[in-house]
């Protein structure tokens, strides 16, 4: 990797190499024509042809028909927590998912809204929904916890379901008609941060309150494609070199394989190990996020220093929970999986 060093950051996170390189000529001159992209108007032609190569890129790879609206947002998914609510909760009851610290986040802002009822708790459980929500709520997947919905739940029939995949999405199929609103911030698995992918069924959007400054209202993005005002320019771009990079791989079904083999690396270390020891739930395992611990504390930092000082980077897990989190996001190699466990195996034979 020449002077990179493996990066297992959580987010920002990884982004593939070539995708970088091309940024950088991007920089300097978009497209050949003598304008960087962080230089060119929105509303110009060059930016124009961006738009729609990203948008169409995204709805190849995603298998996303035109019932959906595909819109570029700023605020990250954070503001996705109070927008979803703001616009289309009402004051009626929004059931939600609750797996974690994000679903959590999620939750406290739809109760400014309306009411809330926690239809599950925890990744993969059965969910007991309420007799009438507005609408279901869940997240793909737990950064900090580590733990990861193998199938999205099924709310009862007419209930728009909303997913916060901001940290897998395109990571492995997701269905995007069972979906309603499906958000993700674009710093894991997408691009830079700075930029919020939001896919939103238009019906919805235009179900949304009316009563919000026009830049909190869904249907503003879609009536006006992402660019009621100057949206984040190169984070557009960098996810459209990001999503034709996923397609030059073999799409979905090929990075989803790639992503498993991933992770069944470092948890068939973990379930071996008498020293390390996986941290999130088996039946709930994250393939994003793989969060572990050793039999202390100390041991913990330890290892980080020693993992840090080999190249690898980014291990510590939350400032909330400690111990060490490997986030395999789509363009992390895994050669860079094999480099941990082979410093994991190193260490424990060394204080194990």
């Amino acid at each position: 990797m020449d002077a990179r060093r493996y990066n297992f950051s959580s987010g920002p996170a990884v982004l593939p190499e070539p995708v970088l390189r091309r940024a950088q000529d991007a920089l300097w001159d978009l497209d050949g024509t003598g304008i960087g992209i962080l230089e060119h108007s929105h509303r110009g032609a060059a930016f124009e042809r961006v738009l729609a190569r990203t948008e169409a890129a995204i709805r190849r790879v995603g298998g996303i028909g035109d019932d959906h609206a595909v819109l570029f947002l700023q605020g990250g998914a954070s503001s996705q927590f109070f927008m979803v609510p703001m616009n289309l909760l009402g004051g009626g009851t929004a059931d939600v998912c609750d797996s974690g610290i994000w679903a959590q986040k999620a939750t406290a802002e739809a109760k400014r809204f309306g009411e809330v009822h926690v239809a599950c708790a925890g990744a993969n459980t059965t969910p007991s929904w309420s007799a009438s929500p507005t609408y279901a709520h869940y997240t793909s997947n737990e950064t900090i916890g580590g733990v990861q919905w193998r199938e999205p739940p099924t709310p009862p029939d007419g209930v728009p379901l909303i997913c916060d995949a901001s940290s897998d999405i395109f990571s492995r199929p997701l269905d995007f008609d069972r979906h309603a609103l499906v958000y993700a911030g674009a710093q894991k698995n997408l691009g830079p941060s700075g930029v919020t992918l939001v896919i939103i069924r238009r019906e919805l959007a235009e179900r949304g309150s009316r009563d919000l400054p026009p830049m909190l209202q869904y249907r503003t993005y879609v009536a006006e494609r992402s660019m009621y005002n100057t949206p984040p320019t190169f984070g557009i771009y960098v996810i459209g070199e990001v999503v034709a990079w996923l397609e030059a791989q073999g799409g979905i079904p090929a990075i989803t394989a790639h992503n498993a083999a991933k992770a069944r690396a470092l948890y068939d270390f973990l379930d071996g190990s008498p020293l390390f020891q996986g941290a999130a739930p088996a039946g709930a395992r994250s393939m994003m996020n793989v969060t572990f611990r050793t039999t202390s504390p100390a041991l913990d930092a330890k290892f980080l220093d020693e993992a840090t000082a080999a190249g690898l980077d980014g291990l510590a897990g939350h400032r909330s929970v400690g111990g060490m989190r490997a986030s395999l996001y789509n363009a992390f190699p895994l050669a860079g999986v094999e480099a941990l466990v082979a410093q994991m195996a190193d260490f424990e034979r060394r204080h194990g």
